[in-house]
C-alpha cells in the first residue's frame, strides 16, 4: 500500500520559513517523480515544484527563488524549503508521486496546512 505523509506545515509570519516533508512507503521511490501542490481555499489545485527520479527540478514562476524542492531516494522522502513566505503562500500543501515512466500511476498525500499571518 503506497502511503504519502506529509508534515511540517504551521503558522508562520510573512517573511518567514518553512520546510516540509513528504515521506514515502510502499512504492519503489527512485523511480517516481516527486512533486509539491497547494492548493488555497476555493482555489484550483496548483503545482509547486517537482523533482524527477534523476533530481531535475521545475518550479510555478510565483515561487522561483523562494522555494526548493529536494529529496532523499534513500530515505523515501521529499522536501520543500519555503522562504520568504507570503499571504499568498498559505494554503494546503500536497505532495504527489508519479511513476515516471507511467504518468497515469499517481499517488497523493493528505495535506499539510501552511498558514501565513502577522
Amino acid at each position: 500500500q503506497v502511503q504519502l505523509v506529509e508534515s511540517g506545515g504551521g503558522l508562520v509570519q510573512p517573511g518567514g520559513s518553512l520546510r516540509l516533508s513528504c515521506a514515502a512507503s510502499g512504492l519503489t521511490f527512485d523511480l517516481f517523480t516527486m512533486a509539491w501542490y497547494r492548493q488555497g481555499p476555493g482555489e484550483w489545485r496548483d503545482l509547486v515544484a517537482e523533482i524527477t527520479p534523476s533530481s531535475s527540478a521545475n518550479y510555478a514562476e510565483s515561487v522561483k527563488g523562494r522555494f526548493t524542492i529536494s529529496r532523499d531516494n534513500a530515505k523515501k522522502m521529499v522536501y520543500l524549503q519555503m522562504n520568504s513566505l507570503d499571504f499568498e503562500d498559505a494554503a494546503v500543501y500536497f505532495c504527489k508521486a508519479t511513476l515516471a515512466a507511467l504518468p497515469t500511476v499517481a499517488f497523493w498525500g493528505q495535506g499539510t496546512h501552511v498558514t501565513v499571518s502577522s
